[in-house]
Formats: structure tokens, C-alpha cells, sequence
């Protein structure tokens, strides 16, 4: 019997360690399947599918639009041209005209839907193919692409995929690690995800990024994937020829320093015969111009005389041209690409008739709602008036909460296209302000100053600071309940030094304000207050020239002056900073 349960007991421990050892085997290999699992790579092929037979890409990502070829030429919609260019203002399309305008820094592409005849500039230019539209969305073609951005485009004949490049764009080539492998590039950084593309050994990809361990790239056939960063070898870049642009050839010497002065001009010509020397003065802005009506119609009151004047003295002519302050009008001149054609034409034709060297936009009392449009004005104009060597300026006030006088103007956008931005640092306190004080305290101009700087991310070499001649004389009397009542007119420099003589007035100095102040009685009950604008005033804000590194200063208007300001103007602008 003992011996009995001692052979049952022996079969039962043998029977166990068989099942042990059969789990053992079974656990190694699961795991060893896991392991090799684990460390194989899917072979599983997942072509990605697009929805368009010519899917766009840029930079490795897909664009989510779709190139169209008609005709043997490419046309790529409007959506995706303004993903390479990073903006949608250098191509605008105007519904109601059915144009598109191309911009950039030297040239204006005008063209319309379904017309072959375009217009480069000011001159007929032929295209291949026409602007179309299909399923609501323009297309446009690329060789016109080509010419003004250096847009070009590679096309996979495996997959259709097209992949964009722009000039001066710098892609990172790198090839298979290994001569006998290929690479494949998965959907996801996992090797355990299919591949998308695959590149045989010594077939370039594009490498856009990375991950962690993985590098993001492009394969052969245009689809963008992960690639494990130690299969690749790079083989250097390649560069996409920057685009060959001449640079305008423009009446102005680099680093010179602009003392320019506006030339109020009203109902009749100004006689520039008892005009003093203006020593310093390299330009003169007389304000020639304004749109008259809503067809784009410009109203003229230039002076070939005056030109001549100013010519024989050593002095540009930079003509102004207002949007005559009517918000109305201003509406329809830049709503429609043709008006605004319009007034570029003719601003050129007046360039060259009174043979000018630039025009100052000035363009105020404007809806928030023509902002755009008007940044659209300024980007085909430029190109223009700088293809006919002409300086473009623009004239802007101070940032403020302003609708139409200050809300309205994209600073940043509008530096981009011209050459100056006059600061109109004037009017702190306007003509019909409820509080009398500064036309503009020295404080108020720096800050101004420096929110374009700071804010708008001006190039301080491309801004003037613009001075008034002119100051206030501020009435004050109380009114019936109390309240203070302000009136004000506005008066230039010698009319100031007249007051302080015949009152006998000793004017002292407003720390506040930065400039002299002087006040008296008119008459019983009313006092008047006056902020001078003098060689003081002047001197404290070329100062700011200098220590802002500003391009110059500008001067409103010319007749306010006093005759000794030109001279003081000139020697604080021509001391070294």
C-alpha cells in the first residue's frame, strides 16, 4: 500500500513538470513572437487617398486643395497660392470684377477670369492659359506664378501629387542609410504603421522636421510620412534659385536724411518768388492732387512753374494725393480694381507731365470697413510709380482709437509697400478738442513714435517724423453752468512772436509739455492759452530723429513758418546722431 501511493505520487510530479516545461516552451514563444513583433516593421502598403488627381503640397504639408492641368498648362487655386506666399494680400481676387491682382515688391499682374489678355505694369501681357473657376474656386495659372514669385512645381507621374516650391526656399535631401535598403515612410512615427511612400536605395527624400526620433519627410512619389531617423543619410541641400528682381533705380541717395515740407496749395498757384532760401529743404510736397469723383477721376492743381522752382533749388517735388477726406467717395474709388487702375494711370501721366521725383499718399476720414482695400490701393500702386522711378510716401497719424482717422490704417501692412511713412505727430489737441493743450507735447510724440515702432513693427529708416509750423491759440471762458468753454484757431510762428511783443509776454517753459507756454486776457472773462511751437519745440523733436535713428522730418505746412526754422531744422537734422 506505502508503496503503491509512493509510485502515484511519482507519476503525478513527472505529469506536472511536463506541463511546466510545456508552458515554459509555450511563454517562450509568445514572447519571442512578441519580441520579433515588436521589432518587425509593417510591410502593409496605404496609399492615401486625396480627393483631387493633382493633390497640392508645400513645405511637406498637404495644402487640402488640388491643382488642375488644362491645355498642358497647371492652374492652382487661389487658396493654395496664399498658403506658400503666407498672406492673401500679394493675390487678391475681386468678386464684382472678377479680377485678380498679383503683387509684389517691383511688379502689378492685373488679369480676369476667362481672359487671356492681362496686364503687367501699365503694359498688355499674354497668358497661356486663362484664370478659370471650378466648383467655386478660382484657379489661376503658374506660369505668371513663376514670374513674379518664383513659384514653380514638381509633379510625381506615380501619383499625380504636386509639390510647390517657392525661390530661395532650402530643402534637406537625405537618402536610405544603407546602399542595399529600401526606405519606407510610414503614415505615423511607428514602425508598426504602413508606409505611404517608399524610396529604393540612393532615391532622394525632402526631410521637413522631426520627432522625437523620427524625421518627417517627403518620399519619390510626393506623399509626406515618418522616417526613423537613423535610416537616413544626408546629402546636403538643395536650393531653389532666389528670383533674379532689379532693384528700382529711385531719385534718392541711401542714408540721406529727408527735410521735406508741405506746400499747402488752395484756390490758386503759390507764387515761390518771395519764398525764403529754405536752407536745408531736399523736398517739397505741394498737394496737388485729390480724387473728384467716383469713376477715379483726378482733380489736378499742379504748377509746372512751381516744379521748375523747385527743381533749380535743389529740391524733389513728391506731390500729394488726397482722397479729398470724403469717406463716400473713398469707398467707391477702392472698391473696384478698375478705378483704382484708374487713379494709378493718371497719377503716372501727371508724374511724367510735371516731371516729378515722388507722391505722398494722404488719405484720411476713411471707414474701417475700406481698410483692406486701401492697404490693396497702396500694393498696386508702388510697384507702379517705383517702375517709373518715383518715391512713394505715405502719410499716417498717431495710433489712437479713431475710426476714421486712425482704425482705418494697417500700419504694418502699408510699410511694406512704400519707401516713407510720415508720422503725422500733430493735432494731440485739434481744432474743436473740448480741452485745450498741445498741438503736439513731446511726450505724446515719443510715444507715438514708439507704438509704431514697437506695435507695428516699422522700420525705423523708413519712418519721418512729421512737425507742425503751426500752434493754437486756445479761448477759454466759463459758461453759464459752470463748465468751461473752448474755442481755438490755428496760427503760424510769426503771428505767436507778434502776440508776445505788442502783450509784452515772457513766455515760460511747460516741463509737461516740452515746449514754452504763455497765456493771457484777451478780454474780461475769457483766457487764452498757447502751447508755441518755436526753435525749442523744433530742436526737442529731431532730437527724436536721432535717438530713434528716424529717416528724417516732415513739416506742416510751409506757411506757417517763421523764416529762421529752416536753418534751425537743417543744423539739428545734419549733426551726426
Amino acid at each position: 500500500m506505502k508503496r503503491g501511493q509512493a509510485y502515484g505520487g511519482k507519476r503525478r510530479r513527472s505529469g506536472f513538470r511536463r506541463l511546466l516545461g510545456f508552458c515554459l516552451i509555450i511563454g517562450m514563444i509568445a514572447g519571442a513572437w512578441a519580441a520579433y513583433s515588436k521589432l518587425t516593421p509593417s510591410r502593409d502598403d496605404m496609399k492615401p487617398e486625396y480627393g483631387h488627381a493633382h493633390p497640392l503640397f508645400y513645405g511637406g504639408t498637404y495644402l487640402k486643395e488640388g491643382a488642375l492641368i488644362e491645355q498642358g498648362q497647371t492652374l492652382l487655386p487661389l487658396e493654395a497660392i496664399r498658403s506658400v506666399l503666407g498672406s492673401d494680400l500679394p493675390v487678391w481676387y475681386e468678386e464684382k470684377t472678377q479680377s485678380i491682382i498679383l503683387t509684389s515688391d517691383t511688379k502689378v499682374l492685373f488679369m480676369k477670369k476667362d481672359e487671356l489678355q492681362a496686364k503687367l505694369g501699365d503694359k498688355p501681357f499674354q497668358l497661356a492659359v486663362a484664370p478659370v473657376e471650378r466648383n467655386g474656386r478660382v484657379y489661376m495659372p503658374l506660369s505668371p506664378l513663376k514670374t513674379l514669385y518664383g513659384i514653380q512645381a514638381e509633379i510625381s507621374s506615380a501619383s499625380g501629387v504636386m509639390t510647390l516650391e517657392r525661390a530661395g526656399d532650402r530643402l534637406r535631401m537625405a537618402v536610405s542609410a544603407k546602399d542595399d535598403e529600401d526606405i519606407f515612410v510610414r503614415s505615423e512615427p511607428s514602425i508598426h504603421r504602413p508606409y505611404v511612400d517608399r524610396a529604393a536605395p540612393g532615391q532622394p527624400l525632402i526631410v521637413w522636421g522631426e520627432q522625437e526620433d523620427w524625421y518627417k519627410v517627403q518620399g519619390p512619389e510626393g506623399h509626406s510620412g515618418y522616417v526613423r531617423k537613423k535610416e537616413l543619410r544626408f546629402t546636403g541641400d538643395r536650393v531653389i534659385a532666389p528670383l533674379q528682381e532689379e532693384e528700382p533705380a529711385l531719385p534718392w541717395k541711401p542714408g540721406q536724411k529727408v527735410n521735406l515740407t508741405w506746400e499747402a496749395v488752395y484756390s490758386k498757384h503759390p507764387d515761390p518768388s518771395g519764398y525764403p532760401a529754405m536752407e536745408g529743404v531736399n523736398v517739397v510736397s505741394p498737394t496737388w492732387f485729390e480724387v473728384s469723383d467716383g469713376s477715379g477721376q483726378i482733380r489736378s492743381k499742379a504748377d509746372a512753374s512751381y516744379g521748375a522752382w523747385a527743381r533749380q533749388r535743389g529740391m524733389q517735388v513728391w506731390a500729394l494725393f488726397s482722397n479729398a477726406f470724403d469717406p463716400d467717395l473713398t469707398t467707391k474709388v477702392l472698391s473696384s480694381a478698375e478705378t483704382r487702375f484708374t487713379m494709378i494711370r493718371q497719377l503716372l501721366a501727371y508724374a511724367e507731365m510735371y516731371k516729378l521725383q515722388g507722391i505722398n499718399i494722404d488719405f484720411e476720414n476713411v471707414r474701417t470697413s475700406d481698410k483692406q482695400n486701401f492697404v490693396q490701393f497702396v500694393r498696386e500702386l508702388s510697384p507702379m510709380l517705383h517702375e517709373a522711378g518715383l518715391i512713394v510716401s505715405i502719410d499716417v497719424t498717431p495710433k489712437s482709437s479713431s475710426e476714421m482717422w486712425s482704425l482705418f490704417l494697417d500700419r504694418e501692412a502699408l510699410i511694406d509697400s512704400v519707401d516713407y511713412m510720415m508720422l503725422m505727430a500733430y493735432d494731440e489737441h485739434w481744432a474743436s478738442s473740448p480741452k485745450a493743450g498741445s498741438v503736439a507735447s513731446l511726450p505724446w510724440v515719443e510715444a507715438s513714435i514708439k507704438r509704431l515702432l514697437e506695435e507695428d513693427g516699422v522700420d525705423p529708416a523708413k519712418l519721418v517724423l512729421s512737425m507742425p509750423l503751426y500752434t493754437r491759440i486756445w479761448s477759454e471762458s466759463k459758461g453759464e453752468d459752470g463748465s468751461v468753454d473752448v474755442s481755438s484757431k490755428a496760427v503760424g510762428m510769426d503771428r505767436i512772436r507778434e502776440i508776445m511783443r505788442d502783450r509784452k509776454l515772457t513766455p515760460v517753459f511747460d516741463e509737461a509739455a516740452g515746449q514754452n507756454y504763455i497765456e493771457y486776457a484777451e478780454k474780461e472773462g475769457v483766457r487764452n492759452r498757447i502751447w508755441i511751437e518755436d526753435e525749442r519745440s523744433i530742436e526737442a523733436r529731431v532730437e527724436l530723429v536721432h535717438k530713434y535713428g528716424l529717416a528724417g522730418v516732415a513739416t506742416w505746412a510751409r506757411s506757417f513758418q517763421t523764416d529762421s526754422i529752416w536753418g534751425v531744422i537743417h543744423e539739428s537734422l545734419s549733426r551726426p546722431s
